[in-house]
């Protein structure tokens, strides 16, 4: 669930209100003070604006590392803001792209141009790097240099290549225990509540609205669980599971993925006369693993081997605006044995900046934390070997991204139970065919979530569905945020819509897409 963050500049500091809560291993507080503090100075907001987004305004808030010592070391929030226009005031509306360790600050330009003028008028449109991310500080980055090609093979097919593997993510989490041992047990997704809950008090609002894609659907339903009362609107859009967090999502993702993989198999079939690889889906799956082998050996440009080339092929399955992009290396490398292709995709798709190793440091640190992991590695053998021969595509690469977990030097979480009848009406959205977040998790928290709405995308694979081309969801979004009214079907879908069309190959270096589903996706990044 890799993050590229985006960081802009914010000043201002602002004292964080205090709470009443349990030992941090003690899980969801039993009691939480949700009142504004009468101490809590407001927010000192400074011009930030970019090209794409000149109204921004940047500031910071300081929050305690610990929530339960309000009065101990404390830690810096970077925020965003869009500020509304319109005479009618609906209050701030958090936004959150995902992650864990996705930033937020240039994400609040996008929702806020995204949605209706009218509707984005009415809101001051809040962005913020989540403890740990980007501008927020301390950022962390355990390992720099982590994803640094050319990896081992990510297949264990040996006993050195598994070695080889295991010594990459033990040496991932002792860097991480050596370099931020006082910071750890408290990067996760609670604190983060906490923290979001600091923001609304500093904004001086006595609720919130929310919108949140990818496991920003986990940080909003669980802020929702520790804050039923200061939740004015909530909206989720590609819904994780929250009875899979998170081993057992990410074993799920793996069987998603490999339908993703082999439905982008599929388009380049139907697509023969462009790409010239044949019109059986399955001989060129075989040909793309011919590709895997060959690159394994050989790795292109020394840069691609085989566990790159399954980075560069895995933000396919987040977004088929890349599959033409995909098609063409793919092509290029078997048909006429150019790698070019192959490496620039994976430069534009996959290579891991500092950004990137920034949020990979985040992800490990909130989802290793949040839940318990197996420490005993046999039993990610057993399941992931499991997975891989029915699933091959991404099992093992999702497994040794996540293996730092085996080995984390902090103790675990327990999940939270996100099931709630104190909310108002909630809005949820979810695509049938999502491999990053599967179908099951947006009726799961349907169930759960009394009252709430589910929008299916009828067909539609993409990962963040919203603000991204599709009018049928975009209407019930903005009929949502303006008056706060839902869909109501009474199945297991309150409203169906059907998923836009798959890209065409491309008949220039022009996108194929529409810029903002592409925007969209950026922002979300891969493995998110």
């Amino acid at each position: 669930m890799r993050k590229r963050a985006a960081v802009l500049c914010g000043a201002a500091v602002v004292v964080a209100g205090t709470f009443t809560a349990v030992p941090a291993e003690a899980g969801i507080p039993q009691h939480t003070q949700t009142t504004p503090t009468a101490h809590a100075a407001k927010l000192t907001w400074k011009k930030c604006g970019t090209a794409d987004h000149s109204t921004l305004q940047c500031a910071s808030l300081k929050v305690p590392l610990d929530h339960a010592n309000p009065g101990g070391q404390q830690i810096t929030l970077a925020l965003s803001r869009v500020p509304h226009t319109a005479k009618k005031y609906q209050g701030p509306l958090l936004v959150n792209p995902g992650g864990p360790g996705g930033s937020g600050l240039t994400f609040a330009g996008f929702i806020a141009s995204g949605l209706p003028k009218a509707v984005a008028a009415q809101y001051d449109v809040i962005g913020f790097d989540p403890r740990g991310v980007g501008a927020s500080k301390p950022a962390l980055d355990c390992k720099p240099g982590h994803f640094k090609p050319v990896r081992p093979d990510s297949v264990p097919s040996t006993p050195a290549i598994e070695r080889a593997n295991l010594k990459r993510a033990r040496s991932f989490a002792a860097a991480c225990g050596r370099k931020y041992a006082s910071v750890l047990p408290y990067i996760d997704t609670i604190s983060a509540v906490r923290d979001m809950d600091s923001i609304r008090q500093a904004l001086g609002a006595e609720r919130i609205n929310y919108f949140g894609y990818s496991y920003g659907t986990y940080l909003g339903a669980v802020y929702a669980k520790l804050f039923p009362h200061q939740v004015r609107r909530l909206v989720l859009d590609s819904i994780v599971d929250p009875t899979g967090v998170w081993y057992d999502d990410n074993l799920a993702q793996d069987y998603a993925f490999n339908d993703r993989h082999r439905a982008l198999m599929a388009w380049i079939a139907k697509y023969d006369t462009t790409y010239k690889l044949g019109t059986d889906p399955e001989r060129i799956e075989a040909k793309w693993y011919a590709m895997r082998a060959a690159l394994a050996k050989k790795p292109a440009g020394g840069k691609v081997g085989a566990s790159e080339l399954e980075d560069t092929f895995i933000p396919g399955g987040y977004y088929n605006g890349y599959w033409p992009y995909l098609a063409e290396a793919f092509a290029a490398y078997v048909n006429h044995k150019d790698a070019d292709p192959l490496v620039e995709a994976y430069e534009n798709f996959a290579a891991v900046d500092a950004s990137g190793d920034n949020g990979y440091s985040i992800y490990t640190s909130v989802q290793c934390r949040d839940a318990s992991w197996p420490r005993d590695w046999r039993q990610w053998q057993k399941d992931n070997w499991d997975v891989y021969e029915k699933a091959p595509f991404m099992a093992w690469n999702n497994a040794w991204y996540n293996a730092p977990c085996a080995f984390w030097p902090t103790k675990s979480l327990s999940p939270v139970n996100v099931a709630n009848g104190k909310l108002p009406p909630v809005l949820l959205f979810q695509a049938t065919n999502d491999a990053a977040t599967p179908y099951e998790g947006g009726v799961t928290v349907h169930r759960l979530l009394a009252g709430s709405s589910l929008v299916v995308e009828e067909g539609g694979g993409n990962h963040g569905i919203t603000l991204s081309g599709n009018t049928c969801l975009d209407k019930h979004l903005a009929r949502y945020l303006t008056d706060g009214k839902v869909p109501r079907g009474g199945g297991e879908a309150d409203a169906v819509c059907k998923a836009l069309p798959d890209p065409k190959p491309l008949t220039s270096k022009a996108a194929s897409t529409s810029a903002r589903g592409a925007t969209l996706h950026r922002l979300l990044g891969s493995r998110g």
